[in-house]
């Protein structure tokens, strides 16, 4: 406003100026050289301060867009972090459950092997039983014909002529070299199965019958470990995997005598505290509460600097068997 007042003020004056100077031609040509120049640079004076608007204006506009563009970028990462974080509580859900799948496809594992192992008892005491009746049975046609030397020593003045007497054409004898041969039970060994490497190898290719779930295969291999490499740092582990091996198949009696055994024979163990914990559980188990009451409350004295999950799972065992109660 106060440049297009000068400029109505300037073009004023210069025509008042004209009209008095009309009359002198001479200077007419200078007074409107001199009006064009001002003109022109009033032109650059009011075209400047617009182009400084304009490009305020723009600066203004541009300023707005880039926050624009942050609020967006944010809102985005904050969308993409979200997300992030539901398909990381998807993850661990699935791992959760896959974790809870394989312990009830263990437990499965070992209620089939134990049902199998029954079925197998009743087969061979069926079998056992028809043979005590096909014995039985030939026990009683021994008896209904007996042939002479066939029946136990007797006194010399009890055998009678008719004891001796009989209608069949053969008789059973006893040569000399039939009395030589004497049938003996020769004692096969065990067959080994660890291979032929270091301690360190042979306990890991033992404890990967565990991981698939070979139970009976793992108890050999630990057993013979064990026995191999008694004096070595992975032997008390191994012994209270031996065990477990028997927990497992809820073979509690035999897991009891071998948490005993590793009790016993490996005190310092790593796996000793646990060892303990599971020992007295087992006798728990099988009918010996008082004594598997005070192996579970002499976890934590006998071995104070144990993990604390051992420390906690010893506490809870207590309270479930009411040891204290029982104690008291």
């Amino acid at each position: 406003m106060k440049v297009l007042k000068r400029i109505i003020f300037f073009s004023i004056l210069y025509t008042c100026s004209i009209n008095i100077s009309l009359s002198d031609n001479h200077n007419l040509k200078e007074i409107l050289e001199l009006i064009q120049s001002d003109i022109k640079t009033l032109e650059k004076a009011v075209y400047s301060e617009n182009y400084k608007s304009d490009i305020e204006a723009e600066n203004l506009s541009n300023q707005s867009d880039t926050e624009d563009a942050l609020t967006r970028h944010l809102l985005k990462l904050s969308e993409i972090e979200s997300q992030f974080q539901n398909l990381t509580n998807n993850f661990e859900e699935i791992n959760f459950k896959l974790d809870k799948l394989s312990t009830r496809l263990s437990k499965i594992q070992a209620d089939n092997q134990l049902r199998f192992q029954q079925i197998e008892k009743n087969v061979n005491k069926n079998i056992s039983l028809e043979a005590e009746k096909v014995t039985s049975n030939s026990n009683n046609d021994d008896k209904k014909q007996i042939l002479p030397g066939s029946t136990e020593p007797q006194d010399l003045g009890a055998v009678s002529y008719k004891d001796m007497a009989s209608k069949t054409d053969t008789q059973e004898t006893q040569s000399i070299d039939t009395t030589s041969s004497v049938v003996t039970e020769n004692f096969i060994a065990e067959e080994k199965i660890l291979p032929d490497a270091s301690p360190e190898k042979q306990y890991e290719f033992a404890t990967s019958f565990l991981k698939i779930g070979d139970y009976n295969t793992a108890e050999r291999a630990f057993r013979e470990f064990v026995k191999t490499n008694s004096a070595h740092s992975l032997a008390g582990n191994a012994q209270y995997w031996y065990a477990e091996t028997f927990r497992i198949r809820q073979l509690y009696t035999d897991a009891a005598s071998a948490y005993l055994e590793g009790y016993q024979n490996y005190p310092e163990s790593d796996k000793a505290p646990i060892n303990l914990l599971k020992l007295g559980i087992s006798l728990v188990q099988i009918g010996e509460k008082d004594q598997g009451c005070l192996m579970i409350t002499g976890v934590k004295k006998q071995y104070p600097e144990a993990k604390e999950s051992v420390i906690q799972k010893a506490k809870y065992e207590e309270k479930k068997f009411e040891c204290k109660k029982n104690n008291s």
